[in-house]
């Protein structure tokens, strides 16, 4: 046996999905980071282990329905905008940082602003211009966060710079690069020669360990060009912005990896990037990579074979820049599949063993739990057979993986018993709709009628990601059932596509249900609290009313039927809170909930003056505890605002 299959067989054995793991030195001892000042939040994830929490309790069950805004910030945007009616911002996707007394925050434009803690009062802003390139990506203008380093502030740039900044004053730092800058297509070499400007930026904020700055960057995922390039991840020195490495995703010919593609479709790929931010563990030396897919999103009969190391989780070391190990989630990923955020590094005891594990959650509502030092599974992932392509170009996989615990946190495949049916007559109605549709589990391939994909690519989970708890070994997932649809001809290309359009697999629709419903029953949005050390869902909630009380839904009194408003979560000790994004007018609810975390009851809401956005960040400055939510989408204004409780309750 050779090929693609010869080399997934290899990375079996008992039936369980094993990663080859290579022998690494976790380094001195002396290479691990002082620990984390409770007050601060001074990673976008909150530390690199990307949990999104704090052990701040001020705030807490007895008090947080009395929280109030304490501040608000305007975005500088707004002022080149009014003088650029033409550019239109995305959304304000950024969590900021908080340390050494400041907090830190990106812009959807790229600009980087220090601002008061306790006051909101602008501090300083630094504009790198890249606006001035034009739209960045196929994202629009839209950045998530910047990272933090002896006393600088770093941000990846939507026209590809890695920027050093002086904390204090927010000039570019002298010795950093050239002139506080570090050219990121430079650095990648010829695998960037010849890009049209808008075909890569950075989105995500840097991820900083070991004194190295780790980049991934975002590639248009409609391909406009053949091939398209292959991402990057690349690291620099923290102190002088040198470059010192690049992994790249797609591996070149003769590279590990390359075993995984049949001859010759690795000159026609590109993409595998990694746009999402990422998660670190310090005392390792590890970055945890999660890929994206290959060129293109949903037709793969260019790149036969399982595609290593796309839709993978890639362990790096980030002194030389090698794999460590690598986990594929998805064999040749053809439903936009991609790993869409951090993992989230935690400690668990499973059958009294204690592990220190990473868990990444997937758009396709699975939770993969890693030994983080070495990939191996905390339980057996499985090769499980799945449907196959009736596109006579494609090559889909024979199997998947499917990790045997925890169990799904999301509703995965359409089937008959997951259809609406409050009344027998709607049930009916959804029959004869769904018929219309290829359907089947999760990981049914398109065809050349509409096939649903459920989970679709905008999730179950997504860029948001899961909050993880130290203490209990709880992981918290905010996650979507959004049912879309999408044909193909028989050579993969758009039913629809006129001459010398691009060969962009597909064309989307919202599956719809009858009388105005949607096809499937609720909840359309829900919070999954799962027990990683017994591999176990411990609770799940509709994680709002949704829209329960319009027209179509209130004969039928449904209760909380969830919304598919995209935002992200925020966990301390005492509470797990979740906004609403905008994506649904007049159905998402400008509120911050509190949560009980051991029960999922609600506990409070906090109005808010817009919906959310990016995950929430807590701090404690002048005796307060904040809570700070970033708002604003398109025409509507770019904002944080800061919750806290009045002064009186915090004596």
């Amino acid at each position: 046996m050779s090929g693609p299959e010869a080399n997934r067989r290899e990375v079996l054995a008992t039936g369980t999905a094993l990663l080859a793991a290579a022998a690494f030195d976790p380094g001195p001892a002396d290479a691990a980071p002082a620990k984390r000042r409770a007050h601060e939040w001074p990673v976008y994830g909150a530390t690199n282990a990307a949990t999104k929490y704090s052990p701040l309790d001020q705030i807490n069950a007895a008090n947080v329905a009395a929280l109030e805004i304490a501040w608000e910030w305007t975005s500088p945007d707004a002022a080149i905008l009014a003088d650029r009616p033409d550019l239109r911002p995305g959304e304000f996707q950024a969590t900021p940082i908080m340390v050494d007394g400041r907090l830190f925050t990106s812009t959807a434009m790229s600009q980087v602003a220090a601002i008061d803690p306790i006051t909101g009062k602008t501090l300083w802003v630094y504009d790198p211009g890249s606006w001035k390139q034009g739209y960045p990506t196929s994202k629009g203008f839209l950045h998530r966060g910047v990272a933090y380093w002896n006393k600088r502030v770093l941000i990846g740039t939507g026209d590809n710079r890695l920027i050093a900044l002086d904390a204090a004053t927010g000039r570019p730092v002298p010795g950093f690069g050239d002139g506080g800058a570090a050219d990121l297509r430079a650095a990648a070499g010829e695998s960037r020669a010849g890009e049209p400007a808008g075909l890569i930026g950075v989105t995500s904020p840097p991820v900083v360990c070991r004194d190295t700055v780790i980049v991934g960057q975002y590639i248009n995922d409609r391909p406009d060009r053949t091939p398209m390039p292959g991402g990057t991840i690349m690291g620099f020195d923290a102190a002088t912005g040198r470059h010192k490495w690049t992994f790249r995703p797609i591996p070149r010919e003769g590279e590990p990896g390359s075993q995984s593609w049949a001859p010759g479709s690795l000159a026609r790929t590109g993409n595998g990037n990694a746009w999402a931010p990422m998660s670190a563990d310090d005392e390792l030396g590890l970055v945890y990579v999660p890929g994206s897919c290959p060129t293109n999103n949903f037709f793969g009969g260019d790149r036969p074979g399982d595609n290593l190391y796309g839709n993978s989780l890639i362990a790096v070391d980030v002194v030389t820049g090698k794999r460590r190990w690598h986990f594929q989630i998805v064999h040749h990923d053809v439903w936009d599949y991609d790993l869409p955020c951090a993992g989230n590094l935690i400690d668990v005891t499973v059958d009294g063993r204690r592990i220190p594990a990473i868990a990444q959650v997937t758009k396709q509502g699975f939770c993969f739990v890693f030994d983080r030092r070495t990939g191996r599974p905390v339980w057996p992932i499985e090769e499980r057979p799945v449907p196959q392509s009736t596109i006579a170009a494609e090559h889909s996989a024979r199997t998947q993986p499917v990790p045997t615990k925890p169990p799904a946190f999301e509703r995965q495949g359409v089937a008959d018993d997951d259809l609406i049916d409050f009344t027998p007559e709607l049930k009916a109605e959804a029959r004869a709709i769904l018929a219309g549709y290829e359907h089947g589990p999760v990981f049914t391939p398109l065809g050349t009628r509409p096939t649903i994909v459920l989970p679709s690519w905008v999730g179950g989970a997504n860029w948001w990601g899961a909050a993880a708890d130290p203490e209990t070994g709880m992981l918290y997932v905010p996650s979507i059932t959004a049912a879309v649809a999408m044909a193909l001809d028989q050579n993969g290309k758009r039913t629809d596509a006129a001459d010398g359009e691009s060969e962009i697999a597909g064309q989307a629709a919202i599956v719809r249900g009858p009388r105005g419903l949607p096809l499937l029953k609720p909840p359309y949005g829900r919070i999954t609290a799962i027990d990683l050390n017994k591999g176990t869902i411990a609770w799940t909630h509709a994680s709002g009313p949704g829209a329960k009380d319009a027209p179509q839904f209130k004969p039928y009194n449904p209760g909380w039927i969830g919304h598919t408003a995209r935002t992200g979560p925020l966990l301390t000790k005492t509470l797990l809170f979740l906004g609403e994004g905008p994506h649904r007018p007049g159905v998402a609810q400008k509120v911050l909930r509190a949560w009980d975390k051991a029960t999922g009851a609600v506990v409070a809401e906090i109005a808010l003056p817009d919906h959310t956005h990016g995950p929430p960040m807590t701090y404690m400055a002048g005796g307060r505890q904040f809570i700070v939510c970033g708002m604003g989408f398109n025409k509507a204004p770019h904002r944080l605002v800061a919750l806290a409780l009045p002064q009186e309750k915090t004596a």
